[in-house]
């Protein structure tokens, strides 16, 4: 397994200084930096090729996660929508290509966050996987897996749970269309984390980590060695990346809904401390 982290644990903007958080997070120990994927869109073709090749230097697998606009959500039943999304995800794996990112991830099979403005579940799902079909051509022919994320019930109507992913992927049926599993999610969706795991399988492309109040993982209550089982059972050797979102403010804290601050008015050098601790944590525990 490698071991990641979302660099967004650390701002408040769904944009950073990534070359920065390349060094940050191979210093602290971690083996992949994910970015987010939207911002690699507005990078020139110089800055690209600097992050690609940072990442070699420090030996970084580069993974990109996105929450696509409404405005380009390929599940909609606007078919200009659609076409929208459908280039729009075409243009980031474009760009993932160019920094040597094999790994989109997030809820890329509608958008992020969801307003329910649309509740026609089979109809949503259906656009949907044709959408991701297409989109899956394109990304075997660039060498990207599409890592479709399961989120609670309050952030989506699609995907909810384990069992739910596996069959739009069999619905897709199509080698590149994975699934994410977030611990967050999952604790308040799935009645066995095991048993989740176990389910996803070998569509299992990419697991986030994060604790039931989005601290960093060993901070809470979530079964880490049940987990870890499930993960060995079905011989998962892929990333495994920390997602928690602890700031307060910006675009950040009013899209996950952050409300008080988690940091406790921790520094910079605090907050690196704790996700190092927490990053050997998981390697024990995972072992």
């Amino acid at each position: 397994m490698k071991f990641g982290t979302f660099f967004a644990y650390w701002v408040t903007e769904w944009k950073g200084d990534y070359l920065y958080y390349a060094d940050k997070v191979k210093n602290l120990g971690f083996d992949i930096l994910e970015v987010s994927a939207g911002q690699l869109l507005t990078m020139s073709d110089a800055e690209l090729a600097a992050l690609r090749d940072r990442a070699r230097t420090l030996g970084l697998t580069i993974t990109s996660n996105l929450g696509p606009p409404k405005d380009k959500d390929v599940s909609s039943a606007d078919p200009a929508v659609r076409e929208a999304g459908i280039a729009y995800l075409t243009d980031i794996m474009k760009a993932m290509d160019k920094v040597d990112s094999r790994a989109l991830v997030g809820v890329i099979h509608s958008y992020w966050p969801c307003d329910f403005s649309d509740l026609d579940k089979p109809a949503l799902w259906a656009r949907g996987v044709e959408s991701m079909k297409l989109l899956s051509e394109t990304a075997d022919s660039l060498g990207i897996d599409l890592c479709l994320e399961v989120v609670n019930r309050f952030e989506s109507n699609i995907l909810n749970t384990s069992g739910e992913a596996v069959q739009y992927c069999r619905d897709i049926d199509h080698k590149r269309a994975r699934i994410l599993l977030d611990t967050f999610h999952m604790n308040i969706e799935e009645d066995d984390f095991g048993d989740a795991i176990r389910h996803a399988g070998s569509y299992l492309g990419q697991l986030h980590v994060g604790e039931g109040n989005r601290r960093v993982p060993g901070k809470g209550h979530l079964p880490w060695q049940e987990i870890g089982k499930a993960l060995k059972d079905i011989n998962f050797n892929g990333n495994v990346v920390m997602e928690p979102f602890i700031r307060m403010g910006g675009q950040v804290g009013s899209d996950i809904k952050v409300w008080r601050d988690l940091t406790g008015g921790a520094s910079e050098e605090t907050l690196d401390l704790e996700i190092k601790e927490s990053l050997e944590f998981l390697r024990r525990t995972f072992a």
